[in-house]
């Protein structure tokens, strides 16, 4: 697990535990070993420490968490690095995150690549970092820089990091080499620059505004304890000396490693990388060459869904049936580039090489060439069906036909095509350029190698790609449909709409249901379920009445002067009383857990059909959906999880007892919600043993 090859007086120790190097017990042993056997020798007078692959070091060992520590630790390694009376010098070649960068913070020195990235990730899977990253990094270059990047947990590159100060130098050529020769110059000049003896950027004006950037976290997110540990383990190294407060943060650590938060924050990391195995799919299934995409539709989410492709690289046409519409789409997209270039989240070059990768056309022909077609017309099976019956004919062989329906049966649009094996759903959440999730839809003849395709290039997009199956809605809309039919109930039952909302966004949602129904329109929904057969009581009268949200001023919640924020209407809590009493259905009032459990506890019940049927073939990728499309709390693990953290046998009797009250025996458990309450189960134990 780690080379060593002595030459020249320098032991240069390789890690190599394909594919991230990550520090686990076997490669925390051998590097322990091997720095024993390199501090020994008496030929060696510096030491560099190289990785193998294109990754330095990925990271800790997250299975690991929770677990009894083997011996050594990682800060009984860096506590070795730092007093060791030889110089070393981490060639960083490839990414380092997490205890990655913390192992490089405690050598004597670091040279890297110029693709590396360097990060603290760990916030975001509900920790700090726990082997002196909340110290060295802040010696290294002042907590006010160094809070913000444990902060957000995001990565900087080699260049930024140069600038920092987190790197000594950004090597062009040869890697190793240079990390050799810095590390004979540190011998040569007798003196050991440790981290953890820097103090020049601990000044008072750095810890003035560190205090600062920590007050405005800690009110942003006041419930998030890994944001309050992360500033007590900080502030300590500001406070105490080097050693004390390296326990301060591993004592925050373990605390963290315990806490439901992070234990669901890290349920999530590992969903999420679950869901790009397929089952049945094999690793070596060929992938069909996506070099050029079309769109077809030029509105919003077409619009969005050729801006991912552009911002991959990938020449995409956007095709519409007539010049105005076409002309507007184009005009949006350019908008929104010239947005990002203002904001400084792109430069303005990388604003005109994506637009430029944009082309307008009318007309299907324009489609002949692409080696994917995505179709993002309006919602309705008739108009989808004409689309691939015409592209059937258009599109060249071996290209890709995928529909953005949400909620359309896939097997139905496939069937007007005499290659149902080419065609399969990508459900991108609007906006598309911005949302993670793409529901990839495998209908009943779509090909492995198409599937496999269509999920390279969701990574290639930068999307987080989740295979389901077909049926109404899919995962994610399937199950909304539940909750919105909970939420109108509950209206009807005696909740108002701001009282659902509150409950909802204590539960940890930016928004509430009927701010967000407010927020797309309430026309959108009243429109599918006309089509759908389906009804609102609620929510149609008031759509029926022109109140379709913020863009009329009016829906559940009225938007004085262009407002954003909703204030309640008393004649929209008369009409809900009003529509009660036609129904014949007395009122009462909710607590928020009521609330709660009201309108998430159907929500499982569906997942759990969903998974019975096969739908989904894990809860992590139910999961995975929802915290990623439907922004559900990810510190509440998703929505399988959470009732797993709940007790299925408490969601089962609610459920039970939910169907008698209302007489809607959809409510009652699904056989595999029921299977599991009464074995005292979880759906963990069932995707372990599915």
């Amino acid at each position: 697990m780690v080379r060593q090859e002595v030459d020249g007086g320098v032991a240069v120790l390789t890690l190599a535990n394909p594919p991230v190097n990550a520090l686990g017990a076997a490669l925390r042993a051998a590097l322990d070993g091997a720095l024993d056997q390199a501090i020994a020798d008496e030929s060696v007078r510096a030491i560099v420490l190289a990785a193998e692959g294109k990754v330095f070091v990925g990271g800790a060992d997250i299975t690991e968490f929770g677990k009894p520590q083997q011996p050594p630790s990682l800060p009984d390694i860096l506590d070795r690095l730092d007093a060791s009376p030889k110089p070393v010098v981490a060639a960083i070649n490839g990414v380092a995150l997490g205890g990655g960068l913390e192992l490089a913070m405690a050598c004597h020195g670091r040279v890297a690549a110029p693709a590396v990235k360097l990060g603290l990730p760990e916030i975001k899977l509900g920790i700090i970092p726990g082997a002196g990253g909340t110290q060295r990094l802040p010696r290294l270059i002042g907590p006010d820089a160094a809070f913000p990047m444990m902060l957000t947990g995001e990565s900087v590159s080699a260049e930024k990091a140069a600038a920092l100060g987190i790197v000594d130098a950004v090597v062009l050529g040869d890697l190793v080499a240079e990390a050799r020769t810095r590390a004979l110059e540190l011998a040569d000049a007798g003196r050991l620059p440790r981290v953890r003896d820097r103090s020049e950027k601990l000044t008072p004006e750095a810890r003035e505004r560190f205090e600062s950037l920590a007050a405005e976290a800690v009110k942003r997110d006041p419930d998030a304890t890994n944001v309050h540990a992360l500033v007590r383990a900080v502030r300590a190294g500001l406070e105490q000396d080097f050693d004390a407060a390296v326990a301060v943060e591993r004592a925050e650590f373990r605390t963290l490693v315990e806490d439901p938060r992070s234990k669901a924050l890290r349920y999530a990391f590992f969903a999420e990388r679950e869901a790009a195995r397929v089952p049945g799919l094999p690793k070596d299934t060929p992938r069909r060459p996506v070099r050029t995409a079309a769109v077809i539709g030029a509105g919003t989410m077409g619009g969005g869904i050729a801006m991912c492709f552009a911002n991959a690289g990938i020449p995409v046409t956007v095709i519409e049936t007539e010049a105005g519409a076409l002309e507007r789409g184009l005009d949006r997209v350019r908008g929104l580039y010239a947005g990002s270039a203002k904001r400084g989240s792109i430069t303005e070059a990388q604003r005109d090489e994506r637009v430029g990768r944009i082309t307008g056309a009318i007309g299907l022909e324009n489609a002949a060439e692409a080696d994917i077609v995505i179709e993002a017309a309006f919602e309705d099976m008739g108009v989808k069906r004409e689309i691939f019956s015409k592209l059937d004919a258009i599109a060249k062989p071996g290209a890709i036909l995928a529909t953005n329906t949400s909620y359309l049966d896939v097997n139905a649009i496939a069937a007007v095509t005499s290659r149902p094996q080419d065609v399969l759903g990508l459900h991108f959440f609007s906006p598309a350029n911005v949302m993670r999730l793409v529901e990839v839809v495998r209908a009943e003849k779509t090909a492995p190698d198409v599937l496999a395709t269509a999920l390279d290039l969701g990574k290639r997009l930068n999307k987080l790609p989740v295979t389901v199956g077909v049926c109404f809605g899919f995962v994610g809309n399937r199950m909304l449909e539940r909750r919105s039919r909970a939420g109108e109930r509950l209206l009807l039952e005696g909740a108002l709409p701001h009282e659902v909302d509150t409950a909802v966004t204590g539960f940890g949602f930016r928004m509430g249901p009927f701010a967000m129904s407010d927020l797309a329109g309430l026309d959108i929904g009243w429109r599918s379920r006309k089509d759908f057969g389906g009804r609102a009581p609620v929510a149609d009268s008031l759509a029926e009445q022109g109140r379709y949200g913020q863009k009329t001023g009016r829906g559940f919640y009225l938007y004085p002067d262009g407002a954003r924020t909703g204030t309640r209407d008393p004649d929209v809590e008369a009409l809900i009383a009003r529509v009660a009493a036609e129904h014949g259905i007395a009122r009462r009032s909710f607590t928020p857990d009521a609330i709660v459990a009201r309108l998430m506890y159907p929500m499982v019940n569906e997942g759990a059909r969903i998974l019975e049927e096969g739908i989904a073939a894990r809860p992590g990728d139910i999961d995975a959906i929802w915290i990623n499309g439907y922004n559900w709390p990810a510190w509440r693990g998703g929505p399988m999880h959470w009732a797993d953290t709940v007790g299925l046998r408490t969601v089962a009797e609610a459920l039970s007892r939910f169907a008698a009250e209302t007489g809607d025996d959809s409510q009652e458990p699904a056989p595999l919600l029921k299977r599991l309450a009464a074995e005292g189960g979880r759906f963990a134990d069932w995707k372990a043993s599915a």
